[in-house]
Order: structure tokens, then C-alpha cells, then sequence
């Protein structure tokens, strides 16, 4: 029995070791040292134009050969530099020679300077995108040696034109993904075999937020959000172990991370994290599991604490405001208006009461509204990357059909961030009986605190409002198909979206992070109506 937010996956640990030419042997070593203390994935890093590292694909070959359990990937191999037909065989000769031990981490491409240095193309961020998807797709048709008949395939970047297909791999290889940005993170949930994010690249919230994208985009495509593992790039660890084990086993439960990968680079490190910390993970996770959903996280050995309403006891001590006890920012409204029309009149929104000194928060509560916040600043940087496509079209650098079909993919398009992309990670069970936000955080804290009502109900109608506004960018892009030469409806169209969802995103951050945070978001308490 899983919990929400946890996918279930077998926990997993690796190791991150840094392939340093000039130590070759001790790579070598580290590596071996890896697999005899219990590691699942021992990984290197992909940098071909650093003449200081070894090459990722010829150091796993060697590795492989010295080994004889733990499996082995790149972290991740930078697609500019591997044509992926070449990389398809070599991944998957790698995975016949080592009896099924290679994995294929995989991004998109970094450090252009370096890679343009070296003969490959830069690529700006949506065409490297799209030369990814393009990648993948040429290396599973390769590895699919069961189909009849050469592999076909004609991309922007990447061709086949009857290739031979094999060698086929002897396992299912994951396809694992690095990512951060919502086009790579919708990638991911289409098309990949998991997202392998590094936590130095992340900010608080951004696993529920980029999970929320990935299981999305998975639904969209037929695709079950849990086959899709969560990885992550811990960086080195020097917490005392009892409190790395505690912070995995949350990450595990709540963000549904299912392999760790630690970095380290000297004997000690490597044997003390899988003697002292994966352990207790493990035992951690395997016992909230056996509790069922509605336990919380636990370290090995500490008492369960049921995901119920908070005691006093369980509070946290109160500060002088409610800001100051709050301690999570709502996003201001910075009252800057593009369009010359309103969507609504923002005098006449119901705003809540404001608490008193005596109110208090926990952490589960402040970590509720974190993720609301979260959420609301991938739309944010959607719709930024919106505007940026839209200038795009207006500059004549791509056609009004791109465009049309970024938006399309984009989560705020999907109504995803109204219907459920908040509670899909707390909340499943009631999304997928509802649909809808409306109809699970909304009806939680109005049946909480009923003076949040007209609230609500506001909030409910602007839902709609923005709806229509995502549509009119729409209908002004079929129109710019017919007159290219004319931008004016594409600019106030989206002007009218910015105004209306940023003024939107604030004033329900303003009004629902604080109630969310002091009654937390508890899905057995959502009042359950036909």
C-alpha cells in the first residue's frame, strides 16, 4: 500500500562519482568499492569537451567489466555530442556485455560553448527540446529488433532513412531524463522512463511542481504517471545520518523519489552512506507503506504519527504577525495592467479575516502552501514562455502552428492547475472522482472554515474567465494563420491572459495560502458530494 504522493517504486541508491582522468584507477576503484557495499547504480558524469574527464561510454564499458551486479549510466549524456543512432548501439552493446546493467541517462544538452567548441550545434532551449524527443524516438525504434523492416524516421534534426534495427538490449533499458523546465518535464511525462532532476538545480516546491507537469503529460498520452521513476542527484551528503534518513524517506513518500544518487569520491563516503543511510531509508519507507496512505513519514525506528489533524503539541511555536509565523510568501500583485480591458472588477473580490496573534502553523500545513505557490510559478513561467513564443510568430522567427501546438501541451492550457494539478500529488483518489480543484481543496477548506465561501466562489468564477482567455489566445492564432501580417489580436490577446492570470495567481495566494497552512489539507476530510 502505497502513500499519496509516493509512486511505489522500489527504493533505489547510486552513487555519482566524478570521472577524473587523471585518477583513473581510483574511478575504477570507487566503482568496484560501489558494488560490494550494496549500491544499486553507480553513475559519471557526460562532459566531452572537458579534456580532464574520461569519456562516460568508455569508462562504463570498463566498469561493466569489473563488476558483475551494479548497473551503470551516464549522468546524464549530452545529446549534441552522441548522435543517437550511433548512441542507440552503443548503449545497447554496453547493456549486452554487462548482462543487462546499462541504463541511458540522457539530456538535452548544457555548457554550448563547449559543445559548439567541439563541432556540435547550439541549439536554443525549444529546439533542443524537440531534438530530444527526436533522439529518443530514433533510439527506441533502433532497439526495437522485433519490428520487420528497416527504421524509418524524418525529424528537424535527426533522419533515418531503412536503418537496420538491433542490437537489441537484453532488458528494458530506462530512458532517464534530466530536466527542470516545463517542455522537458511535459518530455518526460510523454515519452520517457524517468525524470533525473539534481537538487542543487531545485527550489522549495519544485518536485510536487514538476511531478504535477510529468503526471500530466503522462495521463495525456495514455500513459500511467507511476511507471515513470523519480530520480535524484543529491549532491554530497554530510548531514548525520539520522537526519539524511529522515529528509530521504519524506522526499520518498511525499515526492515520490525512488532512486538516490549520492556524490561521492573517497572510500569512506562511499561505504558509510550505504552502511548508515540507505538502511534506515528503506525501513522507513517499507513502514509507512505498511501503515497505508494515511501515515506520514518517519524515521527508522520513531514512533508513526497518523496524517490527522495537528494537536497543540504538534504546532509550531507562534510568531509576532501572521507573516512572521507564516514564514511562506505569498506572491504579490504587482498592479501592472498590459491590456485596456478588465477582466473583472478586482474592487468587489471578497477577501478572509486576518488572524489573530494565538494562531499557529505546522510544517505539514506551511509545506501545503509551499506547493500551492510552486504550482503557481510554473504557470507564471509559462506564460512567460508563452510571450516569448508569441513574439516569436510576431518576429516571423517560427509559424502561428508552432505555437498553437506549444500551447496546446502547456499545462495551463490543460486546466491541470485548476483541476488538480495542487492535489494530484494529495489528493488522487478524490481527483479522479471530482476532476476537478473545485471540487477537492475548494470544498476542504470552505467546509473548514465556511467564511471562505464568497472567496471560493470567486475564485471558482475567475477560473472560468481565464479560461476563455487561454481560448481568445487561441482563436488569435488560427486567425494570424489566414492574416500573418496582422499581430494585433495575438498581442491583446495575450495581454488580456497576463493581466487576468497574474492578478488571479495573487489574490488566491493572498486569500488561501495562510488558511491552507493553519488547516492543512487532509484528503479524508473532503466533504465527498455527487
Amino acid at each position: 500500500m502505497t502513500r499519496m504522493g509516493d509512486y511505489g517504486h522500489d527504493l533505489e541508491f547510486g552513487v555519482f562519482i566524478e570521472p577524473v582522468a587523471r585518477s583513473a584507477d581510483q574511478v575504477v576503484g570507487l566503482s568496484v568499492l560501489a558494488e560490494d557495499v550494496g549500491y544499486d547504480l553507480v553513475s559519471f558524469n557526460d562532459h566531452p569537451y572537458s579534456p580532464r574527464s574520461l569519456d562516460a561510454l568508455a569508462l562504463m564499458s570498463f566498469v561493466a567489466a569489473r563488476t558483475g551486479r551494479v548497473r551503470l549510466a551516464a549522468n546524464v549524456l549530452s545529446l549534441p555530442l552522441r548522435p543517437p543512432a550511433v548512441l542507440a548501439q552503443a548503449v545497447a552493446s554496453l547493456d549486452i556485455l554487462s548482462h543487462g546493467r546499462a541504463e541511458l541517462g540522457i539530456g538535452a544538452g548544457s555548457a554550448w560553448d563547449g559543445i559548439e567548441a567541439m563541432g556540435g550545434r547550439r541549439l536554443d532551449p525549444g529546439d533542443s527540446v524537440e531534438a530530444l524527443e527526436e533522439g529518443i524516438r530514433v533510439i527506441r525504434a533502433l532497439w526495437d529488433a522485433g519490428v520487420p523492416g528497416g527504421a524509418t524516421f524524418e525529424g528537424n534534426h535527426y533522419r533515418l532513412a531503412g536503418a537496420l534495427r538491433g542490437p537489441a538490449p537484453v532488458h528494458d533499458i530506462g530512458i532517464w531524463v534530466g530536466a527542470f523546465k516545463p517542455r522537458m518535464l511535459r518530455l518526460v511525462g510523454r515519452l520517457a522512463d524517468g525524470w533525473w532532476p539534481t537538487a542543487a538545480g531545485l527550489n522549495p516546491g519544485d518536485l510536487t511542481a514538476g511531478n504535477a507537469v510529468i503526471d500530466a503529460a503522462a495521463a495525456r498520452a495514455g500513459r500511467e504517471p507511476d511507471t515513470i521513476r523519480r530520480l535524484l542527484n543529491l549532491g554530497v551528503v554530510d548531514a548525520p545520518a539520522r537526519e539524511t534518513a529522515t529528509e530521504l524517506a519524506r522526499l520518498a513518500l511525499d515526492d515520490g523519489i525512488g532512486t538516490f544518487i549520492v556524490t561521492a569520491n573517497d572510500p569512506g563516503a562511499i561505504a558509510d552512506f550505504a552502511a548508515e543511510v540507505a538502511p534506515r531509508v528503506r525501513e522507513a519507507v517499507e513502514q509507512a507503506r505498511l501503515r497505508g496512505p494515511a501515515a506520514a513519514p518517519a524515521a527508522a525506528g520513531s514512533v508513526a504519527v497518523a496524517s490527522s489533524p495537528p494537536t497543540e503539541a504538534e504546532q509550531a511555536a507562534p510568531g509576532e504577525s501572521e507573516d512572521e509565523q507564516l514564514g511562506v510568501t505569498p506572491t504579490p500583485d504587482d498592479a501592472i495592467r498590459l491590456s485596456d480591458r478588465a477582466a473583472w472588477d478586482e474592487t468587489t473580490r471578497p477577501r478572509r479575516d486576518q488572524t489573530g496573534p494565538a494562531v499557529t502553523y505546522t510544517d505539514q500545513g506551511r509545506r501545503a502552501s509551499q506547493q500551492l505557490i510552486a504550482v503557481h510559478d510554473l504557470l507564471r513561467n509559462e506564460l512567460s514562455d508563452l510571450r516569448h513564443i508569441l513574439r516569436q510568430v510576431r518576429d516571423e522567427a517560427i509559424q502561428s502552428e508552432d505555437a498553437r501546438a506549444a500551447l496546446n501541451e502547456m499545462a495551463l492550457r490543460q486546466n491541470d492547475w485548476t483541476l488538480g494539478t495542487f492535489c494530484a500529488r494529495y489528493c488522487s483518489v478524490v481527483a479522479q472522482h471530482h476532476g476537478a480543484e473545485d471540487a477537492a481543496v475548494f470544498p476542504h477548506l470552505a467546509h473548514r472554515e465556511p467564511q471562505l465561501t464568497p472567496v471560493i466562489d470567486r475564485l471558482t468564477q475567475e477560473h472560468l474567465v481565464i479560461h476563455d482567455a487561454i481560448q481568445e489566445v487561441d482563436r488569435a492564432l488560427v486567425q494570424h494563420m489566414a492574416r500573418p501580417e496582422n499581430h494585433d489580436a495575438i498581442q491583446a490577446a495575450i495581454d488580456y491572459l497576463t493581466d487576468a492570470l497574474l492578478s488571479h495567481l495573487a489574490y488566491e495566494e493572498q486569500e488561501l495560502v495562510e488558511p491552507l497552512a493553519r488547516l492543512g489539507f487532509y484528503p479524508n476530510q473532503v466533504p465527498v458530494t455527487s
